[in-house]
């Protein structure tokens, strides 16, 4: 069921590290063996024994993880098969685009334990679905179907398999040029905080900055002459 206790998470986090460097990466899937869960939540047996410092290293940890899904300067993707629940649909959460199969169940569920998401769950389902959705899938704890995922915006496509889909989107996404897309990344991680004015002049910035590159140039020369561009990355 691909439960996270500290060993896979420290595994994951340095994995993800490696990739959020690494210039051949140029789209990041993440998804759950198996095909019975994408991450059926955190160890719960392990968590149950962790006092106040040990929970706050913990959900640190957590929420390193989601921040390098979310920051890093590629696309991230979740394909979805079975449970996310509790830190695995926070982890989903962090990344760009999520793709569900038809038979993927999401939700927040900490409540029942009685404690809250700790890796992000407060912050980003809001962001995602808007705050009454966030509340109600939070406070009631219950779990949501793919097509209901769908339609509250907690994922982007229900598809079958879904890594055939998160394949798909990945090299389309792979084909287009990367600095461009960090750039897109950076700007619309802002775009539901922060100062409004700031954040357009933030997008100006970006924008003018990328016609100093070697990838602006090809794809409007590529357009131009009515060929595929060829995005380096520079």
């Amino acid at each position: 069921m691909n439960a996270l206790d500290r060993p896979t998470l420290e595994e994951l986090r340095d994995r993800l590290a490696e990739l959020a460097d690494d210039a051949e990466a140029r789209v990041v899937v993440l998804t759950g063996a198996g095909g019975k869960a994408f991450v059926a939540g955190a160890d719960i047996k392990y968590m149950s024994g962790l006092g106040v410092e040990e929970a706050n290293a913990w959900g640190e940890l957590g929420h390193h993880s989601a921040q390098l899904l979310e920051t890093m300067p590629k696309p991230t993707i979740a394909a979805i098969d079975g449970f996310a629940l509790g830190g695995g649909c926070e982890l989903a959460l962090a990344c760009d685009l999520r793709y569900a199969s038809s038979g993927a169940k999401l939700g927040q569920p900490e409540i029942n334990l009685g404690i809250i998401p700790g890796w992000g769950g407060t912050q980003r389902l809001a962001r995602v679905c808007g705050l009454g959705v966030a509340k109600d899938l939070i406070l009631t704890g219950r779990l949501v179907g793919a097509e209901e995922a769908l339609g509250i915006g907690l994922v982007n496509a229900v598809h079958d398999p879904a890594i055939d889909k998160a394949r798909e989107v990945a090299e389309q996404l792979a084909a287009k040029g990367p600095l461009a897309l960090a750039a897109i990344k950076r700007t619309t991680n802002h775009a539901l905080q922060g100062d409004h004015v700031q954040n357009l002049q933030r997008e100006a910035d970006e924008f003018g900055a990328l016609f100093a590159s070697e990838d602006a140039k090809e794809g409007m020369t590529a357009f131009v002459e009515k060929r595929e561009p060829k995005f380096v990355g520079r």
